[in-house]
C-alpha cells in the first residue's frame, strides 16, 4: 500500500548524560524539501540526518526539530582570562591609591560601614569577561561526536518509526478510498459501454428524420447513398469505444499501482491526468443526454481520485 506524504513523529533518547528530542512533521509537496532546525553546535550532524531521512522520504515538505540537553561536565568548559583579571586588578589598585582608599577605610574601621581593604574574588567573579563558559565545545572531539550521534540517531529512529507508521496508516486509508472510487468508475464504464451503441443509433435516427424533413420542405428527396456515407463519417467521429478501452486499461494500471509499496505518487498523478483526458473526450463526443450524465459522474469520481493522489508519496 502507498504512504501518505503527511505525518508526524516524535522520538527521544537519553544516553551518556545527554538527552536528544527529535520531532518530524511533513505536509504535501511536489518534490522533496527537507528543513532541519538544530542548535548551531550540532551542525556537523545535519548532513547525516538528511541522508537518513532521504532513505525513507522521497516527496513532501519535511520539517525536523532537534532539541538537546546535557547533564555532563564534559560538554562545558570554564575559562579564566588571567591577563584580563591582572589588568582589572591593577586598575582597581590604581583607583585605590588615587583616592586613598586604605586611609578612608581605616577611618570607618569598627563601624557598620567598614568594607574589606582589598577587593575580594567576588568582584572578579562578577565580571563576565574574566570567567567565561564554552558550552559544547567538546563536540569537536571525535569520541564525543560518536557518543552524541549514537544518542541522536536513536532519537531520530524513534521519531521516524512513529512518523512512518502514521504515514502508512493514512496511506492505507487513502488507498481504500481510491479503490472505492475505482469500483464506482468500473460500474460507470459498464453503463457507458452498454449505452454507447444505442446512443449512437438513436442519434443517427434523429439525424435522418431531421434531414428528411428538411429536404421534403425544400422539395428534394434523400440521397440514401450520400446519407450513408455521411453517417459512416459521423459514426467514426462519434464512437467512444477506444476511449472506453483505454479507460478500462487505466483502471487495471491503477489497481496494480495502488498495491505497490514504493513511492507511486507521481505515477498515479500522471495516470489520473490520462483518465481525465479520456473522460473529457467521451464527453465532447457524446450528444446523448444519458451518456452526458454518466460522463459527469465519471469525471466527478476521477477528480475525487486526483484529490487523494495529491496526498500520496
Amino acid at each position: 500500500m502507498p504512504r501518505s506524504m503527511t505525518g508526524f513523529g516524535r522520538g527521544e533518547c537519553i544516553r551518556y548524560d545527554r538527552r536528544f528530542k527529535v520531532e518530524i512533521k511533513a505536509v504535501n509537496h511536489r518534490y522533496s524539501d527537507i528543513t532541519i532546525k538544530l542548535p548551531r553546535f550540532l551542525n556537523p550532524f545535519e548532513d547525516r540526518i538528511k541522508k537518513r531521512l532521504s532513505r525513507d522520504i522521497t516527496r513532501g515538505k519535511v520539517d525536523v526539530w532537534v532539541n538537546f540537553d546535557s547533564y555532563t561536565k564534559k560538554d562545558i568548559s570554564v575559562n579564566v582570562n588571567e591577563a584580563f583579571a591582572d589588568a582589572y586588578m591593577e586598575a582597581i589598585a590604581t583607583l585605590m591609591k588615587r583616592y586613598s582608599w586604605n586611609d578612608y577605610n581605616s577611618s570607618l574601621s569598627g563601624t557598620k560601614y567598614s568594607v574589606p581593604a582589598v577587593p575580594g574574588i567576588e568582584l572578579l567573579a562578577r565580571n563576565p569577561d574574566i570567567i567565561t563558559f564554552d558550552k559544547f565545545d567538546s563536540v569537536n572531539s571525535k569520541d564525543i561526536q560518536q557518543e552524541m550521534w549514537e544518542t541522536l540517531e536513536e532519537a531520530l529512529e524513534n521519531a521516524l518509526t512513529q512518523f512512518n507508521n502514521m504515514r502508512k496508516a493514512e496511506g492505507d486509508a487513502l488507498a481504500r478510498d481510491i479503490i472505492e472510487k475505482q469500483n464506482r468508475i468500473k460500474d460507470l464504464l459498464i453503463q457507458l459501454t452498454a449505452r454507447a451503441p444505442a446512443a449512437v443509433e438513436e442519434h443517427f435516427v434523429k439525424v435522418r428524420e431531421r434531414v428528411t424533413e428538411l429536404l421534403s420542405s425544400l422539395g428534394h428527396q434523400l440521397d440514401e447513398n450520400r446519407f450513408l456515407t455521411e453517417v459512416a463519417l459521423l459514426a467514426d467521429r462519434s464512437t467512444v469505444d477506444e476511449e472506453l478501452i483505454r479507460l478500462d486499461s487505466h483502471m487495471s494500471q491503477l489497481a496494480t499501482m495502488i498495491n505497490e509499496t514504493t513511492a507511486i505518487g507521481r505515477k498515479l498523478d500522471f495516470l489520473v491526468q490520462e483518465m481525465n483526458r479520456e473522460a473529457n473526450t467521451i464527453g465532447s463526443k457524446s450528444a446523448d443526454v444519458e451518456l452526458s450524465k454518466l460522463v459527469v459522474e465519471l469525471k466527478s469520481e476521477i477528480e475525487k481520485i486526483r484529490e487523494q493522489v495529491q496526498n500520496i508519496e
